[in-house]
């Protein structure tokens, strides 16, 4: 058996039913929104001639944008026609596998191309091409390979390196760094040289072959990939090793519900794309790259978003993930700590203290915006990376991340750099934040954004509760402006203008106010929420990005109008673009694909709308409104306070058990029903009942609070 060649291996169930699954006789008809492989490290497009690798960047400042690497696994297969007339195709995106493959397949002959990047070994991608025979004995059965690979790349200089056990080599570093002086990143690429055809001989009945691609930062650690990839061939592990890791992650997470297969079906392609954003669960030394609104698979010069990593990782990629996976959600944060040397210096550019997170981040952490005006005022993303490290202490409980982890020393430099942004009104007796650009990007050079403000409040709050966690005695200006900073209010209309001067009916681009009940939890009565998303409804653009209409179902599952929420969360059903529920940012088709924002906000609305969680400083509320059509919602693998539950509202019935421990530190839970109080323990293995309506999960009294 040759180096590109495997057993052949047990043939795949029938999953023509299965909602993981996502099959089609024929190719979207614009290739952007074919399905894509990524793994948090290796990302490309099915039949896309490049490859795209994590934090690696070519141009400077403003140009910067992900480094095509050029693919040698963008392979088109073509079986010549038999008496029976032309092959039938068949394109599948297995989410449950993680694996895209083609079929073609003839009365005599069928053709298999698989395709995956390894979701345990992220320097490897895959393609394993398999040819059958139907009939017996027959002709030999070539079939073509269609490639235009070369080994040549716009953003690096590559140049041929040796050989290794039968597989091509290139190596180069990116031409331009992101900053001038500027480190530029290695890259080598070790790949199974692809022939332009394969031949099953007559004696044969089945053969598979498997071409390796093996990518990293240098020659050691490229060849060591392709070493494993060999043995994993040699023995017959490498799409099984895979196929348990894609497994295993499923196994850990789940949202399942009794409702319409268009949305069952968004919810697992929501699921999928957004965990190949992330690098495998066990692998707590990777140096991820962050998540870009179009993930690792686009961003190419001018494209998607450069592939930059914005708000969008920290407000609407990480909440979901962070609810199941503290581990891969601590990824995310782990990047902010990397870049932090890089917002200190954007910072000290605005003449502030601090960190001031840049609008678009690539690899160091400076502002890499092409447009100056993003990268000076919408500057809300240092309180939506605050808020990420809020959350997931509130998940974890864990103090070593902010004590000796770095956590601390970020919490306190935005609060730093808020109090040194802030400007103090003696006119109206209140701290001002002026010439910002809210979420809204409609309106720029504006005063007191009320998102803005309100971020920043929450910032420097959760600034001043950890500093006391931690026993560090906080400066007094930080509360005196959390209490003093300035929430635009509109007391004859009784809603939040969205800065100073908004005039109600002032079109929007996208959720901004509607951001201040959820996420953010501002306090607020029902009447105002009320009326924060009936002015802001009518007047935000039908064409701007998908995640606005999730927030604006949220909203209205909070005020218990699960019809009106229903009608506004399927707007979004207009992003999604078939046959792989890939989602464009535009509703036309139009702006950045495979747009992770949009999956993430669709994602909260079911997880965090239907169930009314939220993540309090001491417990985790739920308070659960489905809409008709959705009887029953199951949620698997739910993270809280080291325990995995389980959850089921439906029925009249809310259910939730302890599944298993989860790390450390682990606190025993117990469910409390509002309405009465009563409070039930939560044991591993035993799932309590309560009726459906609102609830808590909290500590046992036994087990102390931070």
């Amino acid at each position: 058996m040759s180096a590109g060649q495997s057993p052949p291996g047990s043939r795949q169930p029938d999953t023509r039913d299965d909602p993981y699954v996502f099959t089609a006789d024929s190719l979207p008809s614009d290739p952007r929104f074919l399905a894509t492989v990524a793994n948090g490290y290796l990302g490309t497009r099915a039949f896309g001639s490049v490859l795209h690798v994590g934090g690696i960047y070519n141009g400077l400042a403003g140009a910067c944008h992900r480094a095509d690497v050029p693919s040698p696994l963008a392979v088109q297969l073509e079986l010549p026609q038999a008496g029976t007339g032309p092959p039938r195709h068949s394109y599948t995106l297995d989410t449950r596998r993680g694996v895209f493959s083609h079929c073609l397949s003839s009365g005599a002959v069928s053709v298999s191309q698989e395709l995956f990047a390894h979701r345990a070994y992220p320097n490897l991608l895959a393609m394993e091409l398999r040819v059958e025979r139907r009939a017996t004995p027959g002709e030999p059965v070539t079939v073509q390979l269609r490639s235009a690979f070369a080994p040549q790349s716009e953003d690096i200089s590559l140049q041929a390196g040796p050989d290794f056990r039968g597989g091509r080599h290139v190596f180069g570093q990116t031409l331009t760094p992101e900053e001038a002086g500027g480190p530029q990143p290695h890259v080598h690429l070790i790949w199974t040289p692809v022939p332009s055809s394969l031949t099953l001989p007559s004696a044969r009945s089945e053969e598979c072959w498997v071409f390796l691609t093996a990518v990293a930062d240098s020659a050691e650690r490229a060849q060591s990939a392709y070493a494993l990839g060999l043995s994993l061939i040699g023995s017959g592990d490498l799409s099984p090793s895979h196929c348990r890791a894609w497994a295993e992650l499923w196994q850990g997470c789940g949202v399942e519900l009794v409702g319409p297969s268009p949305v069952r079906r968004a919810v697992i392609g929501c699921l999928y794309y957004l965990l190949s954003a992330f690098p495998p669960l066990h692998d707590s030394s990777f140096l991820f790259g962050g998540v870009s609104p179009g993930g690792l698979s686009n961003g190419r010069r001018g494209q998607d978003y450069w592939g930059h990593v914005f708000w969008d990782q920290d407000t609407w990629v990480y909440p979901g993930i962070a609810l199941f996976y503290p581990e891969l959600a601590r990824h995310v944060l782990g990047y902010r700590l990397r870049t932090l040397p890089g917002a200190a210096e954007n910072a000290r550019a605005q003449g502030c203290q601090g960190v001031k997170f840049p609008w678009e981040s690539a690899l160091s952490g400076k502002e890499v915006c092409e447009e100056k005006l993003y990268g000076q005022q919408e500057i809300h993303i240092n309180g939506d990376v605050s808020l990420a490290f809020r959350q997931y202490l509130y998940l974890t409980q864990d103090l070593a991340l902010f004590s000796d982890g770095g956590g601390w020393e970020l919490v306190k430099a935005v609060a730093e750099y808020w109090a040194s942004r802030v400007a103090w009104s003696s006119e109206e007796r209140s701290y001002h934040i002026r010439g910002v650009m809210p979420p809204d990007e409609f309106h720029s050079s504006v005063d007191n954004s009320v998102y803005t403000n309100a971020v920043a409040k929450q910032s420097l709050q959760f600034a001043v509760e950890l500093a006391s966690l931690l026993h560090i005695p906080p400066p007094p200006q930080w509360q005196d402006i959390a209490d003093q900073i300035k929430i635009p209010f509109d007391l004859e209309q009784n809603y939040h203008p969205e800065f100073d001067g908004y005039k109600t009916g002032e079109k929007v681009k996208q959720a901004d106010v509607v951001l201040l009940g959820y996420p953010l939890g501002y306090p607020m009565s029902p009447e105002v929420r009320r009326n924060d998303l009936e002015v802001y409804e009518p007047v935000t653009d039908p064409q701007g990005p998908a995640m606005t209409w999730g927030m604006f179902a949220v909203g209205w599952l909070e005020l218990r109008e699960a019809s009106r929420a229903q009608e506004l969360l399927m707007r979004n059903f207009n992003n999604i673009q078939e046959p792989f529920q890939v989602w464009s940012e535009g509703s036309d088709g139009s702006g950045t694909v495979n747009f992770l924002t949009g999956m993430g906000g669709f994602l909260q609305a079911v997880l965090f709308g239907y169930t009314g969680f939220r993540i309090k400083k001491d417990c985790l509320t739920f308070d659960p409104v489905l809409p008709d059509d959705i009887p029953e919602l199951r949620l698997r693998g739910v993270c809280y306070l080291g325990n995995k539950l389980e959850w089921v509202f439906g029925g009249n019935k809310v259910r939730v058990g302890v599944t298993a421990l989860w790390g450390a530190p682990h606190c025993p839970l117990q469910v409390i029903e509002r309405r009465t109080g009563q409070g039930f323990p939560l044991v591993l293995g035993k799932p309590v009942s309560i009726p459906l309506g609102a609830g808590e999960l909290r500590r046992q009294a036994s087990c102390w609070p931070l």
